[in-house]
This record gives C-alpha cells, sequence and structure tokens, in this order.
C-alpha cells in the first residue's frame, strides 16, 4: 500500500513537485522570521504575520471551495503557483514590514481559493481506494520537505542572508508549474462538477452540516488541533521554563517532532488504515501522551514522548483528511476541504494564544496536564458519539454479544 499512489505518473510528477516546493516554502518562512526578528526582537510580530495570512482563509475560504467544485483546476493552480513566485521575488525589494504583510495577506488569499482545488485535484491523481495512502505519503513528503527546507535554511541564512532564501522559493514554484504541465489527463480520475442550483457557497454548508460524521470529526479536528498540537508554542515554554533546556533544546525538540511525523506518515501509507476506529482511537491515545508530557522529568524524557505525539499526530490529521474526502460526495469535494481549512486556521489562530496562555498561568507542565485532559474527554465523547450513529462500526466502544446458553 505505501508505494501504490507512485504507481501513477501523475502522482509521481506531483510528488517530487510538492518535495522541492514545501523544502521551498519553509526557507521562506525561516528567512522572514530572520528579518522580523532581526528588524523588531519581536516574537509577537511573528504571531501577527501569521494570523494576517490565516485570516483570509476564513473569511474566503468558503467562496474558495465552491469555485474548487466549479473550475477547472490544473489551469488555476498553475495562476496560483505562479503568483506565489512573484510574492516571493517581491520579498527581494526590502525588509519594510508594510511588505511583509502585505505578502503574507496576499498569501493567505491564494491560500483561500488554492487549498480546496489542491486538495479536489489531487485525489483525481489516484484511484480511489489508494487515496489514504496517498494522502499519507503526502504528509511524509511535506514532512521531509519541511526538515530539509529548514535544515539548508537554516545554513544558507548565515552565509548568504534571506534573500537567497526567497529566489530559492520563488524557483521552486516553477517545479510545480512544469509538473502540473507535464501531466496527462487522459490518466486523471474525472471528478463529477456540482449539479445546477447546488454550486454556491450556502449549498456546500448547508450539506456539511447534515453529514454528522464529518461534523463530529471536524470538531475532533478542531479541539485536538488547537489545544493539542500547537507543541511549537507548548515546546517552547517546557524548554525554556521546567526543562531548563533552553535554545539548543528547543531545537532537539523540533527535530525530534519532526522525525516523528514522518514516522507516523511512513505508518500510515503503509497500513492503508485511515478509518474512523484509528481516528479515534489516535485522537486518545496522542491527548494521553500529552497529559504524560506534561509530567517528563527531563529534555530527553519529554523527547521520548513527544516522538510518538507526532507520529499520531500525523495520523490523525491524516486520517481527518482521508475520512471527510471519503465519506462525502465528490462533486461537494471543494467546499467539504474548504470546510476543513477554515476549521485547521481557526484552531491555529485560537489554539496558539489559548496554548499560550496557560502556560503563563499555570506554568508550562500545567497548561500542558490541563490541555491534555480536555483533549481526552473530547476524544472519548467523540468516539461515543461516532459510534451511536448509524453504520459507524467501532468494535472497540461496543459491548461483547453475550454468549449462548
Amino acid at each position: 500500500m505505501l508505494l501504490a499512489p507512485l504507481r501513477e505518473r501523475n502522482y509521481r510528477l506531483w510528488a517530487g513537485a510538492d518535495l522541492v516546493s514545501t523544502a521551498g516554502t519553509w526557507m521562506q518562512v525561516l528567512g522572514l522570521n530572520w528579518v522580523i526578528l532581526a528588524t523588531t526582537g519581536s516574537a509577537a510580530m511573528m504571531g501577527a504575520v501569521v494570523m494576517a495570512q490565516s485570516l483570509p482563509v476564513l473569511l474566503l475560504g468558503s467562496w474558495g471551495g465552491a469555485l474548487a467544485d466549479r473550475l477547472p483546476a490544473r489551469p488555476a493552480l498553475i495562476l496560483c503557483q505562479a503568483l506565489r513566485a512573484v510574492l516571493a521575488f517581491a520579498l527581494l525589494s526590502g525588509d519594510s514590514h508594510v511588505l511583509i504583510f502585505a505578502v503574507a495577506l496576499a498569501s493567505g488569499v491564494i491560500s483561500a481559493f488554492e487549498g480546496p482545488m489542491l486538495g479536489r485535484f489531487g485525489s483525481a491523481l489516484v484511484p480511489r481506494e489508494t487515496l489514504g495512502s496517498a494522502l499519507a505519503l503526502g504528509s511524509v513528503l511535506s514532512s521531509a520537505g519541511r526538515i530539509g527546507g529548514m535544515a539548508l535554511g537554516g545554513v544558507l541564512v548565515g552565509l548568504t542572508g534571506p534573500a537567497v532564501l526567497f529566489v530559492i522559493n520563488g524557483v521552486s514554484y516553477l517545479a510545480v508549474i512544469g509538473a502540473l504541465a507535464a501531466m496527462r489527463s487522459g490518466q486523471m480520475r474525472t471528478l463529477p462538477r456540482a449539479a445546477a442550483g447546488e454550486g454556491g457557497m450556502v449549498a456546500g454548508l448547508r450539506y456539511v452540516m447534515s453529514r454528522p460524521v464529518v461534523l463530529i470529526v471536524l470538531g475532533l479536528s478542531f479541539v485536538l488541533g488547537s489545544l493539542g498540537r500547537n507543541y511549537q508554542v507548548s515546546m517552547a515554554a517546557m524548554a525554556a521554563g521546567p526543562l531548563h533546556g533552553g535554545s539548543g533544546a528547543y531545537g532537539l525538540l523540533s527535530t525530534v517532532f519532526a522525525v516523528g511525523a514522518v514516522a507516523g506518515g511512513l505508518l500510515l501509507a503503509g497500513s492503508g488504515r485511515s478509518t474512523l476506529k484509528v481516528l479515534v482511537g489516535t485522537g486518545v491515545a496522542i491527548s494521553l501522551l500529552q497529559l504524560v508530557s506534561g509530567l517528563a522529568p527531563s529534555v530527553l524524557g519529554f523527547a521520548a514522548v513527544l516522538l510518538p505525539i507526532a507520529a499520531g499526530a500525523v495520523v490523525f490529521d491524516t486520517v481527518v483528511s482521508t475520512r471527510v474526502q471519503l465519506d462525502t460526495r465528490e462533486d461537494m469535494r471543494g467546499r467539504v476541504l474548504a470546510t476543513m481549512g477554515i476549521v485547521s486556521s481557526l484552531s491555529g489562530i485560537v489554539g496558539a494564544p489559548a496554548v499560550g496562555w496557560l502556560a503563563d498561568t499555570l506554568g508550562a507542565r500545567g497548561g500542558l496536564i490541563l490541555c491534555g485532559l480536555v483533549t481526552t474527554v473530547v476524544a472519548l465523547a467523540g468516539a461515543a458519539a461516532l459510534a451511536r450513529l448509524h453504520g459507524v462500526a467501532l468494535p472497540v466502544l461496543r459491548r461483547p454479544a453475550e454468549q449462548p446458553a
């Protein structure tokens, strides 16, 4: 199952281009963070830039999903990649805060339309039965691209400054454009278009609201994403606080998290088991591990718990994406994916400040433990709710059948 998606030529092109583009994106993220910290010394300013990228997804995501279900994806994606390249090269013109915020805001607007189109287009590159493995393999490539991009960017930013990172990212989008142009249309699955009168945002919202399984899965994604996945905040709080590790420990923990993410993606891609049972089981497991992580006595102890948390987080997120796509109509795919993107953005906007506030108020350990308790309760409640729905098979939550006398 692991390599099944790679049998498709179009997917191989897409996977290779995505790896290159992801590495370039994270190099630009590192370069922008360096510029912001060098000119302002403010971590809050970095958070404001992230928020500027997320807000357009919240405001325009539903519209982007509706367009994704109606427009041909390939030319639209080529346009989006070209615009992203222009934004990357625009950063070469200076380090003005106005420019940085303008680029972040424009990037968010592109993401609002590009995200649903990417999801819909990607699902057309592989047979339906290998979609779960394709999504898991995509998570592996994204994690690998992030590790490679951050590692190479960390070396280059000290040698050349951030401008080179922006150039590399701009050029990386050409790889995606080339891959899109080289794909063979005849080897793509044809996804149905929305019927007349069902192509708008309201129809998409009405459809999502009528799917209780999807609503529960998205609810779990929001809570576990906001309180259980903002480890960039909690790792820094633990390293600088009770673990007394400093910046070196934070770098180690970030590396461990990235390695765990790759391992989780490989595990899921190899098994191909993107079921609701795996979803709730993983959600409960990573929530309990988060609670345990707040009790870790040392940096190495915290890293040991963080590794399976990172692996489980990737499994959980990938299964969420798989179930949301497989359990909904293909002609609604773009709008459903847009809703998922909105939930993801909202969890980041709400969760990061909430986790930071809890760490400041209760201490890093107290914040982790409380968040772990909340996410465990929510994960168990979600599992129980899914078990009650007609047609959902979650054997771990059922009573054993009575044996005949």
